[in-house]
């Protein structure tokens, strides 16, 4: 199946702190790709893999599930250990509920954890009733391109296929139910204008995690790793595997 232009896995070998980035539901790494090329130029090894079914159609992302995305980040964090001796994750929407996920599987194997708007929480009233509609309708209009700035698109699909999405609720109840399992330090930037995912996701965080660290984001929608606070979110990443990594970085 042939690929978006731009939806290109990406992966930079450096030094001995990694870092894997996880990039949302029917979106592609070209959301993520200025992060990854920024801790990258700042002496990490990064690894940002597309996840199956994402970025060639949402047809064929309706014969995937959440099961194959995280599978595959499994693989690319097992890939990443193998070579750096810490590994800390980070990801975007249902990518920060994906790294979450790998935080609670993996325990101290993961050094921390990044999450942008992490999605953990069934908040949209269509997605109750996906499993039943499923087999009456294939797709609904996406979610994609939530961004305040202009001039910047968001790669990814224009439509949500809801075979794939029912399969949601099953990880959001898996992860909330295990979020205490997050032991690890855990940095959540909140966009406060955010059309996709709504505060319950954050506000969970807050009650079960309460040492969590929020930065709150002011001046980007959903997407904000490709928005007007994207600086922030790089450089605050940074400080906090600087702050956390107990070997040092290859370079400044």
């Amino acid at each position: 199946m042939p690929l978006m232009a731009g939806a290109e896995p990406y992966r930079h070998e450096a030094g001995q702190v990694g870092v894997l980035l996880c990039h949302g539901f029917t979106g592609t790494p070209q959301s993520l790709r200025p992060w990854a090329e920024y801790l990258a130029a700042h002496g990490l090894s990064v690894s940002l893999p597309r996840q199956p079914g994402h970025g060639t159609t949402w047809q064929e992302m309706n014969r995937t599930r959440w099961e194959d995305w995280y599978s595959e980040l499994e693989k690319a964090f097992q890939d990443l250990r193998g070579r750096c001796p810490e590994v800390f994750v980070a990801g975007l929407s249902l990518g920060g509920c994906m790294a979450l996920r790998l935080a609670q599987v993996h325990g101290e194997a993961i050094r921390g954890v990044v999450a942008v708007n992490p999605s953990i929480a069934n908040d949209v009233p269509l997605l109750r009733i996906a499993p039943v509609l499923r087999w009456f309708v294939r797709s609904v209009p996406g979610v994609a391109n939530d961004v305040k700035k202009e001039g910047v698109t968001e790669l990814a699909y224009t439509r949500t296929p809801v075979a794939a999405a029912s399969t949601l609720p099953r990880l959001w109840s898996l992860v909330q139910a295990e979020l205490e399992k997050v032991t690890q330090p855990l940095l959540v930037y909140h966009s406060t204008d955010d059309h996709v995912v709504k505060p319950t996701s954050v506000a969970i965080i807050r009650r079960i995690l309460p040492n969590t660290q929020i930065e709150e984001l002011s001046d980007s929608y959903h997407v904000a790793t490709l928005d007007n606070d994207a600086d922030t979110i790089f450089a605050g990443s940074l400080d906090f595997i600087r702050t956390h990594a107990s070997v040092p970085l290859q370079r400044d």
